[in-house]
């Protein structure tokens, strides 16, 4: 089997509402959704998700301009081989565009083999993934109104944005938790604060909230600090930012700076990558939970067939960065209920593109 045709097509697919965080505010996703096409006849689909500067249009461009020409005549089969190709093309911070290729090469593999990804991945581990949503910042009012309306649809873990406002932020998680008692509660400050004695304060005042999690505290490379913040709190540091690929896992591992990983698909450069994170994580003695760009419905369900392959999933995971748009351009057949996903169906992603909700919204 080769490869006949790569095509990358950017998208701007709405939000319900803004979200804001302390990266800004998100009217929508731009992503990048990546088509495949084999002289067998099967077409493997891929979405390259990113909040970052190279967004749809820009994974689009590098797709169709470079990565493309580089694997057009090659075995899709031969992912690992095909991954090491891309890596000598372009740098981490393209991982997304990667990521939306390598997954409709598993998309491909799954189909010819007629099993789903996670099979492929080393088999289903649960029969199903606690899921977490995220609350945008907000009043008092206005984030209480959303917590109440994804407690109702049966989410049993919240995680509300800080770092831009710290009596914003007390206000909103006291209110959450005189509401919610018995809600899981965590927050992720995106970066938001400017260095480790300053988050330590501010993470200390949040304590009386019995918060799960504190996501990506400090910067990205400020390791040194993120494990100051470990040695010095009780409650448990999560990566997102600072862990986006394999030698990053490493890193952190080195330097003891985390307790937690946010794998994502996308930033990692794909399934393959994401699982070898998860496999660092496992010999470091680490639990990992799955992050969410968000994605649409391809990137949603690669995330997915990762999720119910790998054991070391210690925490409710972002699984669903399909619900945060108010349309799709696929059909992902994904039971998510009760707070809850289910494993994938069909061969493959289990997706199936809607040409025209593509069209509608390509940008």
């Amino acid at each position: 089997m080769k490869i006949t045709s790569i095509r990358a097509t950017a998208v701007l697919v709405p939000r319900p509402t803004p979200f804001t965080s302390s990266l800004g505010t998100h009217a929508g996703s731009e992503n990048a959704i990546v088509e495949i096409d084999t002289d067998a006849g099967i077409t493997g689909v891929g979405e390259a998700s990113s909040i970052w500067d190279r967004r749809g249009r820009g994974c689009a461009d590098d797709i169709n301009g470079l990565l493309a020409g580089a694997l057009v005549g090659r075995d899709p089969t031969q992912i690992r081989q095909i991954t090491d190709i891309m890596d000598t093309l372009l740098s981490p911070r393209s991982a997304p565009a990667k990521a939306g290729i390598e997954m409709a090469l598993w998309d491909i593999l799954g189909k010819a083999l007629d099993t789903p990804v996670y099979q492929l991945l080393g088999g289903a581990v649960r029969e199903r993934l606690a899921l977490s949503r995220s609350l945008s910042m907000g009043t008092v009012d206005q984030v209480v109104a959303q917590a109440d309306a994804l407690v109702a649809e049966g989410y049993g873990t919240l995680k509300m944005k800080v770092g831009r406002d710290a009596t914003a932020d007390l206000a909103n998680l006291s209110a959450l938790r005189q509401r919610f008692p018995d809600l899981c509660l965590r927050v992720d400050a995106n970066m938001g604060w400017p260095n480790a004695k300053t988050a330590a304060r501010y993470i200390r005042e949040l304590e009386e909230f019995d918060i799960e999690l504190v996501e990506q505290p400090l910067h990205e490379r400020d390791l040194e600090g993120l494990r100051f913040l470990r040695e010095s709190l009780d409650i448990p540091i999560m990566a997102d930012e600072s862990v986006w690929t394999p030698a990053d896992a490493i890193a952190c591992v080195r330097a003891d700076a985390v307790d937690v990983f946010n794998v994502y698909v996308s930033e990692a450069g794909g399934l393959g990558p994401a699982a070898r994170i998860f496999a660092i994580a496992e010999a470091a003695r680490l639990t990992c939970i799955i992050g969410s760009m968000p994605e649409l419905g391809v990137g949603t369900a690669a995330q997915a067939h990762l999720a119910f392959a790998m054991p070391n999933i210690g925490f409710a995971c972002d699984v669903n960065g399909c619900v945060y748009h108010a349309d799709d351009i696929a059909d992902h057949g994904l039971r998510i209920e009760d707070g809850y996903v289910y494993p994938p169906s069909g061969p493959g992603l289990g997706v199936t593109l809607d040409p025209e909700r593509v069209q509608k919204y390509r940008i």
